[in-house]
């Protein structure tokens, strides 16, 4: 991967992941993730729910990042949110990274004008286009998609259940494979039409997003 790329993937770059747990927070405050064991087991289902629909996303944002496309890019990822919490948390950490991409990459060509203007347009979305700024590969965008779909919940579960850092980063390399597999599958549907993006469901993503926006105390976003 491009250096550029890993800029992207650092939890370091301003982009307002730092904020959000991936439901880290809701599954922990649930009794659903308490330690390690159970943290592999949420992550791996993400992994394969959420972290497919991003990558997928990311992957089709940069392929298409040359084309005016972004409204139809949106509508996707709308209707691979059914969650409200989750659709709004997104659009935050879009802001966010859009912003900071922005400023990183300041001569790339960004969709301004065709950018939705309604709101703040999707992480995932963002994340391809900011991609494709950097100059990586869709593959290389769904990658990065599918890494930051565990890393940032795994960061999360040290914060919030202090659990031994270096045991939670055994538990992302043994995903690894996974994150791999996850990525080239979210690739290969980058070309072709968007309705056949990845789009397998996580109703307990979407449940816990709904409870933890509710939550008189919380600690992320998300």
């Amino acid at each position: 991967m491009r250096v550029a790329g890993v800029l992207l993937a650092d939890a370091r770059f301003p982009g307002g992941g730092h904020a959000h747990s991936g439901g880290l927070e809701p599954a922990a405050t649930a009794g659903a993730v308490t330690d390690l064991a159970t943290l592999e087991v949420f992550l791996r289902g993400r992994l394969r729910t959420a972290g497919l629909v991003a990558a997928g996303l990311a992957a089709a944002a940069c392929t298409w990042a040359g084309e005016s496309r972004w409204d139809e890019l949106d509508a996707e990822a709308d209707a691979r949110t059914p969650s409200p919490a989750q659709r709004e948390a997104s659009r935050r950490q879009g802001r966010a990274l859009l912003r900071a991409a922005r400023i990183a990459w300041p001569d790339a060509s960004w969709p301004d004008a065709s950018w939705p203007a309604r709101t703040a347009p999707h992480h995932a979305v963002v994340l391809g286009a900011a991609a494709a700024a950097a100059g990586c590969t869709p593959h290389e965008a769904a990658r990065i998609a599918a890494y930051q779909a565990v890393t940032g919940p795994a960061s999360a579960a040290v914060r919030l259940l202090a659990l031994d850092p270096m045991r939670a980063t055994a538990v992302l390399a043994r995903l690894a494979a996974d994150v791999d597999d996850t990525a080239a599958r979210a690739a290969a549907c980058a070309g072709g039409p968007l309705s056949e993006l990845p789009c397998p469901s996580a109703p307990a993503l979407d449940l816990l997003a709904e409870a933890h926006i509710r939550a008189e105390v919380r600690l992320f976003e998300s």
